[in-house]
């Protein structure tokens, strides 16, 4: 039986399907047997209980940057003045590495904030401690905390797979989480009360499986002039030009554009049918790592513009309807 480094538990039966959740153009509901192409090798690892650990840190880590949010943030500036970083994005992530570093010692890291730490085993944590850092930083309440096991190196596009993800948003409530061949979910958390430390002998990620959740579905939205299309901008003046232009040039052709301002929920957005699609250029692996794996696990597909996986030259994700006519657009517009 497939079991976790240094976790003592029995293979985690499947969450109970529960009403789906979608938008207006409706969900797929096919069942998902191998949604990412590539070589996938994770050993014995139970990847049901990697999902529920992601889980219970994102969980952990949101009720930290909510609970212990200063009156007044420390900001600094990373590659532009636009670009910001807080105290609590460094908190975040330390209190995840520690938790990490407590139960699963041998795995590798790849932090925004910490870079990259090498581990001795298959399984690489991303982490995104605060995605939509400029959201919290004003108080809006799209942001989000996105913890995803992979395989491969994240660093490289193309050299890596996530497994096991999940993405909480603590002003919502909820957290999304999802493992490879095991589909997607979404469940309410109450944020005041976190689930016990996943290094605590008394805490439920050792030793229950990611709990009964509404399931999610791609929408089935089959037409792009149709579907509600999600993006984000970059950082630097020249990048947001030429986004803008794009935009003007895709916007009387889909439905109409979001733009929250976290590439992790609107992922999730994508995952649960609220967005028909998405697509963003210059993104991270830790912007997108666990959100990949939600779509994908929730009937969609996550790809790069050309035949390629998805990186910075590219991120496209959608319900198979409309997925392949996005990336034709995009392509035919000169940006892919």
């Amino acid at each position: 039986m497939a079991r976790v480094a240094g976790m003592d538990a029995a293979q985690p039966a499947r969450p109970q399907d529960s009403a789906p959740v979608g938008g207006p153009n409706g969900s797929i509901d096919a069942p998902i047997e191998a949604p990412i192409d590539g070589p996938v090798d994770v050993g014995d690892e139970d990847l049901a209980q990697l999902a529920s650990l992601a889980r219970d840190l994102a969980v952990e880590a949101g009720h930290l940057i909510v609970a212990q949010r200063p009156r007044e943030l420390r900001v600094d500036t990373k590659s532009s003045g636009t670009d910001v970083v807080t105290s609590m994005d460094a908190a975040a992530e330390t209190l995840l590495r520690q938790r990490l570093a407590q139960v699963r010692p041998g795995d590798a890291v790849f932090g925004e904030e910490g870079g990259a730490q090498a581990g001795t085993g298959a399984i690489t944590w991303v982490l995104d401690p605060i995605d939509g850092t400029v959201n919290y930083l004003y108080g809006i309440p799209e942001y989000a905390l996105s913890v995803a096991a992979v395989v491969g190196d994240p660093r490289i596009d193309g050299a890596w797979w996530p497994v096991a993800g999940a993405v909480a948003h603590p002003s919502a409530g909820l957290v999304y989480s999802a493992w490879r061949g095991g589909r997607a979910y979404v469940q309410a958390v109450d944020p005041a009360h976190p689930s016990a430390s996943p290094a605590s002998p008394a805490s439920p990620a050792a030793d229950e499986p990611v709990p009964a959740g509404a399931r999610l579905h791609v929408s089935a939205a089959d037409s792009l002039e149709f579907a509600l299309l999600g993006t984000g901008f970059g950082y630097l003046p020249e990048v947001r030009r030429r986004q803008a232009h794009l935009l003007l040039d895709i916007l009387p052709r889909v439905r109409d554009i979001r733009r929250a301002g976290s590439a992790a929920l609107d992922l999730c957005a994508v995952a649960a049918g609220r967005l028909d699609a998405y697509y963003e250029k210059g993104v991270h692996a830790w912007d997108y790592a666990a959100g990949w794996l939600l779509v994908t696990e929730a009937g969609g597909l996550v790809t790069g513009i050309a035949d390629d996986a998805p990186g910075d030259g590219g991120v496209a994700a959608g319900g198979p309807g409309v997925h392949g006519e996005l990336r034709a657009l995009i392509r035919e517009l000169g940006a892919g």
